[in-house]
C-alpha cells in the first residue's frame, strides 16, 4: 500500500515538472517514465556487482551488462562517452549543468538505442521518445525526489506508478486511457487467472488488467512463481497486449516492468487489422476495448467480419476475443449497453454467436457513473468462453447498482459497494438457482433468452415488484391542511398583537 510519505513525494516531483514548464499530465508520466527506466537499468547492475562482490569475485565483468567498461560512441554527435557517465548514481552527482547535458545528450540517447533481445519490451518503443525538460534545476529536482524512492521494490514501484497514472487522469486529460482500477480488480477477481495462463489485451493502453492479472498471481501463487520455470513464464509469455499509440506502449510496458513483467509481448499495431492475425492463441482477454463508433471495412480483418458485418468496433472486439482466443479460453470484457440489445444484424449476430457457437456465462450491468467524469455511458461487463460448439444453458444476470463511489463527477468513496457480492455470487452460481427475478441478481434459462431475440439486457428479465400506493382520501388531507391554515393565522394574529 502506498503511503502518505511516498504521494507526498510524488506530488512534489509532479509539480516540479509543472513549474518546470511541463503542464501537460501525460508529458509528465512520459518524463518521469523516461527517468525511471534510467535509474532502473543502473540499480539492476549494481545489485549484480554487489552480488558479485559479495562473493569475492572482483574481477567479474558480466557480458550482458547495459553498461559496459570503456566508453559508448554516441550516434546523434559521434563523440565517444565514458559508460559510467550513463549511470544514474554517476551523472546525479554531476553539476546541475553538467548533469542536465549528459542525460539530455547522452543517456537519453543512450536509452533510446538499447534495445535488442535481452532488453525490456519498454526499450523497443523507445525511438520516438523526446526529452522534454529545459531547465537544469528542473532536473536536478526530479532527479532528487526520484533517488527517494525505493525502486527496488517492485511492489511499492507498482503502486507508486499506480498513483501516477491516477494522477495523470485526475488531472483531467488522457482519462480515456483509464479504466478504474476497481473494475479491473472485479474483474480479474471473476476470471481467477492461473499460473499457465496466456492471458491479452488487444486494447492495453497503460496495461491495467495485465498489470492486476500479476499482481493477482503474486498474491494467489507466490510459492509457485519461485520456480524457475513458472517465473520465466510470467516474466515473458504470459502477458501481451496490442496499442497503436507509442506514448501508450511506453507507459504501458513501464507499468509491466515495474510489476514484475520485464519482457510481455507488447506490440505496436491495430488489433482489428490484419497486421494482427493472433488465432487460437490466448488462454484469457480482459479488455475494455475502445467504443469509437464505426470504421471502413477496408481497414478491418477479413476474418472478423465472419460472425458480424459490422462497422461498429465494440461488436469488432468481440470478433476478435473469439478469434484469438484458443477452445476453452475464456473474456472478460466491458461493452457498452447497446451491445445487449442493438436491432442491427451486427449486434444480433454477435449475441447468436456467444449464445448459440460459444457458452455466454454472465452479463453484468454496471451504473451510468462508473466512468465519470470522462464518460457517462452506461456500460456492461460480458464473461465469455470460447467452445466452438455452444454449451449456453443459463446466463447469470447482475444489476450492479453501487460500486464503492458516488455515481456523479466527483466519484467520493461511500459505503454502498457491490463489486464483492458480485464476485462471490459469480463464483457459486448453484446457489442462484433459488433466485428470483426481483433479486438483484438470477439466472435465465437460454431458450428465455432466445425468444426474446437474443436480447441480454437485464430489464427484459428483471421482474419489478408494484406496491399498492393507498393514499388518503380528499377530504382528509384538506381537513389537515386547513388546521395548518389556522395554526399559522393564530400565529400571525399574535405575533402582531405582541410587537406592532
Amino acid at each position: 500500500m502506498i503511503t502518505g510519505k511516498i504521494k507526498s513525494q510524488i506530488d512534489a516531483i509532479w509539480m516540479t515538472f509543472w513549474t518546470g514548464g511541463i503542464s501537460n499530465s501525460i508529458d509528465v508520466l512520459e518524463q518521469m517514465t523516461y527517468l525511471f527506466f534510467m535509474k532502473m537499468l543502473d540499480d539492476a547492475q549494481l545489485n549484480k556487482e554487489a552480488t558479485a562482490q559479495a562473493m569475492g569475485m572482483t574481477d567479474f565483468e558480466d557480458p550482458n551488462a547495459v553498461f559496459k567498461k570503456g566508453n559508448w560512441r554516441n550516434p546523434d554527435t559521434n563523440r565517444e562517452v565514458p559508460y559510467c557517465n550513463l549511470r544514474w548514481h554517476v551523472f546525479r552527482q554531476f553539476t546541475p549543468e553538467q548533469m542536465f547535458d549528459t542525460v539530455r545528450f547522452d543517456v537519453f540517447t543512450f536509452i533510446k538505442n538499447i534495445s535488442d533481445e535481452k532488453t525490456s519490451a519498454y526499450s523497443r518503443f523507445m525511438n520516438d521518445a523526446v526529452f522534454l525538460i529545459q531547465q537544469p534545476r528542473t532536473l536536478v529536482k526530479v532527479v532528487e525526489g526520484i533517488q527517494e524512492l525505493d525502486m527496488n521494490d517492485r511492489d511499492t514501484m507498482g503502486d507508486v506508478y499506480e498513483y501516477v497514472l491516477g494522477k495523470m487522469a485526475a488531472a483531467g486529460t488522457n482519462g480515456q486511457f483509464r479504466t478504474p482500477r476497481h473494475i479491473i480488480r472485479m474483474m480479474v477477481e471473476l476470471m481467477q487467472p492461473k499460473l499457465d495462463e496466456r492471458i491479452c489485451d488487444p486494447a492495453m493502453g497503460t496495461a491495467g488488467f495485465l498489470v492486476e492479472s500479476a499482481k493477482y498471481m503474486r498474491r494467489h501463487h507466490a510459492q509457485e512463481l519461485l520456480k524457475k520455470q513458472h517465473q520465466s513464464h510470467f516474466r515473458s509469455k504470459m502477458f501481451s497486449g496490442f496499442d497503436t499509440d507509442p506514448k501508450m506502449l511506453r507507459i504501458g510496458s513501464m507499468n509491466l516492468m515495474l510489476n514484475g513483467v520485464d519482457n510481455p509481448k507488447v506490440v505496436a499495431q491495430d488489433s482489428l487489422s490484419n497486421q494482427n492475425n493472433a488465432e487460437s492463441t490466448y488462454t484469457l482477454c480482459l479488455a475494455n476495448p475502445p467504443f469509437s463508433g464505426s470504421l471502413d471495412y477496408d481497414v478491418v480483418n477479413s476474418s472478423l467480419l465472419v460472425m458480424a458485418r459490422t462497422k461498429k468496433t465494440e461488436l469488432l472486439f468481440i470478433s476478435l476475443f473469439i478469434r484469438m482466443l484458443e477452445l476453452g479460453g475464456r473474456c472478460a470484457s466491458i461493452v457498452p449497453d447497446g451491445v445487449l440489445f442493438g436491432n442491427s444484424s451486427g449486434h444480433k449476430s454477435i449475441r447468436k454467436e456467444l449464445i448459440d457457437k460459444q457458452r455466454l456465462q454472465a452479463v453484468i450491468s454496471m451504473p451510468s457513473g462508473v466512468f465519470k467524469p470522462y464518460a457517462g455511458v452506461s456500460t456492461a461487463i460480458l464473461v465469455f468462453t470460447k467452445t466452438g460448439a455452444g454449451g449456453t444453458d443459463k446466463v447469470w444476470f447482475y444489476d450492479m447498482k453501487a460500486d464503492g463511489f458516488s455515481l456523479d463527477d466527483k466519484r467520493n468513496p461511500i459505503t454502498d459497494n457491490d463489486i464483492p457480492d458480485v464476485i462471490a455470487r459469480f463464483h457459486n452460481l448453484a446457489a442462484e438457482e433459488s433466485r428470483s427475478r426481483k433479486d438483484q441478481s438470477f439466472l435465465v434459462p437460454v431458450d428465455e433468452i432466445k425468444k426474446n431475440d437474443y436480447d441480454l439486457s437485464i430489464n427484459k428479465y428483471k421482474e419489478v415488484e408494484k406496491v399498492k400506493v393507498e393514499y388518503e382520501k380528499p377530504e382528509v388531507v384538506l381537513g389537515r391542511i386547513e388546521a395548518l391554515q389556522g395554526e399559522i393565522t393564530a400565529a400571525i394574529r399574535e405575533f402582531k398583537e405582541k410587537y406592532m
